[in-house]
């Protein structure tokens, strides 16, 4: 049967009550962040004066939603600005079929590879065959900065840069950023270089929140972060690892994927890349079996997407030649399932595999929904034919509707 994107409907919003103290935590260090972002200069690598030449494209990956709770009439109230703002002018694809394993790291390796990935779960080893990024850096001679990967998914930013393949691998890697790992060396610096307290208080105050943040996970699994930005470039990493200033930011960011955004957001206005990958994991939160916490990352998903689609149009650098994919991971299994429904995303049904994709921008010429299935092996390609880049040996296909 076919899916219709439900009509937008007024309410109140569920989910709207959220973990104060993990809440206050993040506000706290994202405003550190926020300063050291927005104030200081880069050291080692400069915004480029000129543009680069083509088009450009923004991939959006977002963790698993299912279409009962985003473009389902009851699922609508959740999404106002994807439903209302975005899908009047976008090309709509309601079968979105992620026939893979449903783990992020696999998940997300298919969709930038262009083939369906089986590696190991956490991304403790990187994609089989060349991402996007490679294919592009090779094919178009591209610098580093014009490929980056940003994630609110520690998993996703180990590897997922780069494949293992031989002749390509971290040499044409993304730069890629997990920012709550940036975070806690921001954190300490700030927290050791303050005053007012002693030196005792500071350390200890330093360990605390350090040891919160490597702790924080999404999953529930009990990770601990590792270092995942070796493809990052220093003089990136030295400006988010240099000095913060004071806490002046009212409008700062209160969740990992808030977080995420703001940086994404300086990368776009710093270096214009002409491939940006954002991945959001807040809706994660259904992992500790929070419904409503699940709902706050879908209505957070729907307004930092907007965020970067309003950014998208009003930023002279990508303006009239961008074209933004909007793509869930997986959905979630079934309410009633042996897995806990919303929990998980493990099951082999219609509910965790079949979920949506959006498009906006120069790629789409004539918005409407399509109704025909895709996979998400078809989304590297179609990347690829966008950027002028040519992706062979993938099992995916460029999508028709698009303009490329």
């Amino acid at each position: 049967m076919a899916r219709r994107i439900g009509l937008r409907r007024t309410g109140s919003h569920s989910g709207e009550h959220v973990d104060t103290a993990r809440r206050n935590l993040l506000k706290a260090a994202g405003l550190l962040v926020a300063d050291l972002l927005i104030e200081k200069p880069l050291r080692g690598i400069e915004p480029s004066l000129a543009v680069s030449p083509g088009n450009k494209v923004i991939l959006l990956i977002s963790g698993g939603v299912r279409f009962a709770e985003t473009f389902s009439p009851e699922g609508i109230v959740n999404i106002p600005n994807l439903s209302a703002a975005l899908a009047p002018k976008a090309l709509f694809y309601p079968h979105m079929r992620n026939v893979g394993v449903t783990s992020h790291f696999n998940a997300t390796s298919s969709i930038l590879t262009g083939n369906w990935q089986r590696v190991d779960d956490w991304g403790k080893t990187p994609a089989v065959s060349p991402t996007i990024f490679e294919l592009l850096r090779r094919e178009r001679s591209l610098s580093q900065k014009d490929t980056w990967i940003i994630s609110s998914n520690k998993a996703l930013t180990s590897n997922v840069g780069a494949s293992s393949v031989s002749g390509f691998g971290p040499r044409y890697g993304a730069n890629t950023i997990f920012p709550k790992k940036l975070l806690i060396s921001a954190v300490e610096t700030a927290i050791l270089q303050g005053r007012g307290q002693s030196l005792a208080d500071k350390a200890k105050a330093q360990a605390e929140i350090a040891g919160i943040l490597n702790g924080s996970n999404y999953e529930g699994l009990g990770w601990n972060v590792f270092d995942a930005s070796t493809n990052l470039d220093p003089g990136v990493r030295a400006m988010i690892l240099d000095a913060v200033a004071e806490l002046v930011h009212q409008d700062s960011p209160i969740t990992g994927d808030e977080l995420t955004h703001l940086i994404a957001i300086e990368v776009m206005r710093r270096f214009a890349p002409s491939l940006l990958v954002v991945s959001f994991s807040d809706v994660e939160a259904a992992h500790f079996g929070a419904y409503s916490l699940h709902l706050s990352g879908i209505h957070n998903l729907d307004r930092l997407a907007g965020g970067l689609w309003q950014e998208a149009e009003t930023n002279p650098a990508y303006r009239g030649r961008t074209t933004m994919i909007i793509v869930p991971e997986f959905g979630r299994d079934p309410n009633g399932s042996r897995t806990n429904g919303f929990f998980n995303h493990r099951s082999n049904t219609d509910s965790c595999r079949d979920t949506w994709m959006m498009c906006l921008g120069e790629g789409v010429t004539s918005p409407r929904n399509v109704e025909r299935p895709i996979h998400h092996v078809d989304i590297c390609p179609t990347i690829a034919a966008i950027l002028g880049c040519k992706a062979t040996d993938v099992a995916g296909t460029a999508l028709s509707e698009l303009s490329l």
